[in-house]
Formats: structure tokens, C-alpha cells, sequence
């Protein structure tokens, strides 16, 4: 009996051994891409084309590339556009998509029905279907592109019914009708009672969505590529195919422009991290 249970002991600690080394591998696998780029990123030209795994180049590390790229790709005003558009276009978006949500889910019309199913089906049409129409009838008819209303407009047309199927289904399961209906016996307008007492508690579903909404309006480069055509109207992505040439290309320094990209849409996820999985789970899984 007792050989029995260290055998199954021993088996346990050899299985969480394996499963250890097997998510060690699986993140090595999927950081090292981003690594050799932080790597890379320090080292010049030459030693990045030379020997691209080394940490260290022939003639040393530098932070030149950062120097260069910052004033190359006009990083502050690239910067300010990108924290512009994303800002408004997420704060937009959240707002909308659960006032939508909330209407639908508590108001039993069949308008809001229809509407609903539209928008689930929306986000099945892939953007390069729409785009070719979206750059003709905004560019030659309405003539509106080179805009940052435009591309905000376009981001919270694509983005929104994603917002309005994760709140749907969170407001659906996990906020009481009682709540609402004591707040209106207190005295509360509709609008009163969605701010105070309904939107408070859709946190998770919230900041689940601005995670996932600013790290795809952020590093889009295709939508912003074909809207804004001016430089002084590039956002990072945008700004970062400066240093594409046609004969050649400064790897490193895109390696650093990609690097100054990334740093806030990370530094933003790891602030609102601990909500994510709990707002997926709540929202689409309830749905």
C-alpha cells in the first residue's frame, strides 16, 4: 500500500515536471521572435544581417537605432495620433456597444432582434471584402479621407457589434432586473440607472474590451493606411514603413520604431490583465 502511493507520487511529480517543461518550451517558442527583436533592435545593421541570433553584435550594442527612429518616424506626432484615434475610438465604442447591448436585452422589440442578428452576422464579412467600396465611396464621392474623424468613424462601425455580443450576453446573465427596478422605485431615470447602477457593473466585460479594442485599433496599419495619406496624419504603424526603401532596409531600426510601438499597448494590458479572462468567460461564454 504504502510502495503504491509513492509510485503514484512519484508518478504525479514526473507528470507536473513534464507539463512545466512543455509550457517553458511552448513560451520560448512564442517570446523568442519578440526577444530577437528587443535583441536585435541594440545591434547595427551589418551585425543584424551577419549574426541575427547573437546578443551581442561585433561592434557592441547602441541605443542609435532608438535615437534615429525616434526622429525619423516623427515619433511624438505619430504617437499623438495613434493615442488620439485609439482614446476616442475605444471610449466610443464602449459606450455605445453597451448602451446597444442594454436596450436589446431589456427591451423585447423585434426591431432589436433584427438588428441584433445583423450585427452578429457583420462580424463574420472579412474588412478586405468592404474595403476597396469604403476607400471609393469615402475618398471619390464623399471625399472625406486624410481625416481622423474618418478612421474613427470606420473603426467604431467595424468594432462595435463584437461589444454589443459580449455586454449582450453579460447583461443577459449577470445583472438582476430587481437592481434596475430598485433604482427606479429611488427615484432614477433610465439613463440614471444605466450609468449608476448598470454600467459599474459590467467592469470586467469593460475592460476586457479595451484591451482587446486598443491593441487592434493601435497596431492597424492596414484601415489607417488607406484613410490617412498624409504624414503628418501617420500613426505608429504608418510611420514605421519610413524605413522601408526600395533598394534597401534598416533593420535596425524598424526593430527599435517596433519596439517604441508595442511598449504602451503592453504597459496598458499588463495594468488591465487580471480582468480579462474573467470578462471573456462572462461575457461571451454566457452569451
Amino acid at each position: 500500500m504504502i510502495e503504491e502511493k509513492k509510485t503514484n507520487s512519484a508518478g504525479r511529480i514526473v507528470g507536473s515536471i513534464i507539463k512545466l517543461v512543455l509550457v517553458i518550451a511552448v513560451f520560448v517558442m512564442y517570446m523568442f521572435p519578440f526577444i530577437m527583436i528587443i535583441v536585435n533592435s541594440f545591434k547595427q545593421k551589418r551585425d543584424i544581417v551577419k549574426t541575427p541570433l547573437a546578443i551581442l553584435g561585433e561592434k557592441g550594442n547602441t541605443i542609435e537605432n532608438y535615437i534615429k527612429g525616434f526622429e525619423k518616424m516623427n515619433f511624438p506626432q505619430a504617437f499623438a495620433n495613434s493615442a488620439l484615434i485609439t482614446v476616442i475610438s475605444v471610449i466610443l465604442i464602449i459606450l455605445g456597444a453597451s448602451m446597444c447591448a442594454y436596450i436589446m436585452v431589456r427591451e423585447d422589440w423585434k426591431a432589436n432582434k433584427i438588428v441584433f442578428a445583423l450585427m452578429m452576422f457583420s462580424m463574420v464579412i472579412p474588412f478586405q471584402v468592404l474595403m476597396i467600396p469604403e476607400v471609393s465611396i469615402y475618398g471619390n464621392i464623399l471625399n472625406l479621407l486624410n481625416h481622423r474623424g474618418t478612421l474613427i468613424f470606420m473603426n467604431i462601425g467595424f468594432n462595435v457589434s463584437m461589444g454589443v455580443f459580449m455586454y449582450h450576453g453579460f447583461i443577459k446573465s449577470g445583472i438582476p432586473v430587481s437592481l434596475e427596478e430598485a433604482a427606479r422605485l429611488d427615484g432614477c431615470t433610465r439613463v440614471q440607472t444605466f450609468f449608476k447602477i448598470v454600467f459599474p457593473l459590467l467592469k470586467p466585460t469593460t475592460a476586457t474590451l479595451v484591451i482587446l479594442y486598443s491593441m487592434a485599433i493601435w497596431n492597424d496599419f492596414l484601415l489607417p493606411s488607406l484613410v490617412l495619406g498624409r504624414k503628418n496624419l501617420y500613426t505608429l504603424p504608418i510611420a514605421t514603413r519610413a524605413f522601408y526603401g526600395t533598394y534597401s532596409t534598416d533593420l535596425g531600426l524598424i526593430m527599435a520604431s517596433l519596439v517604441m510601438t508595442v511598449i504602451p499597448i503592453i504597459i496598458l494590458y499588463l495594468v488591465l490583465q487580471k480582468y480579462i479572462i474573467e470578462g471573456v468567460v462572462a461575457g461571451a461564454v454566457k452569451s
